[in-house]
């Protein structure tokens, strides 16, 4: 506010502007939130002011609407969740705009004879009804397919050795890190920022040797809270690819150039330049196998993870121990994650009708 009384503007309407975004931007670090989604959210307010053709003392809930409408009128029109996150970022704008302790209202009524309002509520903006949102085509892999994506990924090792190509190396590290994601159920941010330290063993598996953990260290955060850590113990279905992060660690990755200026030498995952395998890269390289491999194209990466919650359910581990294993806050998320199958299910039931009628009569 003294910033703005000490100085006349040429453009006073856009340099009031600004100073709404960079005070908005200093609330969001004051609190600890990201840098990255700060610039993001940033981004859709210059965005939606653009569309609106008015500056944020002149909105009305009309130009919320006509904007939701606009998003999802496309040819390809955003999905549900994030239409409500635009929401949820206007909202947030308006709800700094018009607390009284910012001054903003006063400000913009003293110099433009209008105050900036909330124009988000209950009767506009898309709410949050459903624990999971995402596209109902995501679900599990199942074992035939999971069998067919990583028979395919080892295969274009294969491939390129046997035609002397280049790249050998980096299919071998992009199907290990596929391997380790669906292993331990590790998200994206997770598996690429795991280090060779984050490898640890586990003294009640002794087998595993230094593979009987990984210490995940950029879990997924929540209000601002920063990265949330965790350790995922080895389960013993998953010692083959338990066998194959260890040829990585020993082998493979030493052949790297993990000793370039610009190289991260403690990186479980390097790429040639000596940098990490960067997530765009990653999700690009499963889409490509996936096709490959003839898997449905609505199957993505994070599916492993699905993938992984489902077998451990489907194994007999216990409820609280999976929701542990993949970092869940609430044992709800964890089981709209999970799809079991068929199989597990008619099992439970034998189960059950053993117990109450006895074993004689579980299959009568």
């Amino acid at each position: 506010m003294r910033l703005l009384s000490n100085v006349v503007p040429l453009h006073e309407e856009a340099f009031v502007f600004d100073a709404m975004l960079q005070g908005w931007r200093n609330q969001q670090l004051s609190r600890g939130l990201n840098r990255q989604g700060i610039d993001t959210r940033i981004g859709l307010i210059r965005r939606f002011t653009l569309f609106c053709e008015r500056s944020p003392w002149q909105w009305t809930a009309t130009d919320l609407e006509d904007f939701t409408v606009h998003l999802t009128s496309r040819g390809k029109p955003l999905a549900r969740s994030t239409v409500r996150s635009y929401h949820g970022v206007v909202r947030a704008f308006c709800a700094y705009l018009t607390d009284g302790r910012y001054e903003w209202m006063m400000e913009c009524e003293a110099r433009f004879g209008s105050a900036p309002q909330q124009i988000c509520h209950d009767w506009n903006t898309t709410v949050h009804l459903l624990e999971y949102e995402g596209r109902a085509q995501r679900r599990a892999l199942t074992f035939e397919e999971l069998e067919a994506f990583f028979s395919c990924a080892d295969q274009r090792v294969d491939l390129i050795v046997a035609t002397g190509k280049k790249g050998g190396l980096a299919a071998l590290r992009d199907a290990q890190i596929f391997k380790t994601v669906y292993a331990f159920g590790l998200r994206r941010a997770e598996v690429l920022g795991l280090d060779t330290a984050d490898l640890r063993p586990n003294p009640a598996a002794p087998r595993f040797e230094s593979f009987g953990a990984v210490q995940v260290r950029w879990g997924k955060g929540s209000r601002g809270s920063g990265p949330k850590r965790r350790t995922v113990l080895t389960v013993p279905e998953f010692d083959w690819a338990i066998e194959g992060l260890q040829q990585w660690v020993e082998q493979g990755r030493s052949r790297f150039a993990t000793t370039k200026p610009t190289s991260d030498g403690r990186a479980l995952w390097p790429t040639e330049r000596g940098t990490r395998v960067s997530d765009r890269y990653l999700a690009q390289r499963f889409a490509e196998i996936r096709d490959e491999a003839g898997l449905p194209p609505e199957l993505s990466l994070h599916c492993l993870r699905h993938t992984y919650i489902t077998n451990l359910i489907e194994w007999g581990y216990s409820e609280k121990f999976v929701q542990d294993q993949v970092g869940h806050l609430y044992a709800s998320t964890t089981a709209i994650y999970t799809s079991v199958g068929d199989d597990y299910k008619n099992r439970v039931i034998a189960q059950a009708l053993s117990r109450i009628y006895g074993s004689s009569h579980a299959t009568s």
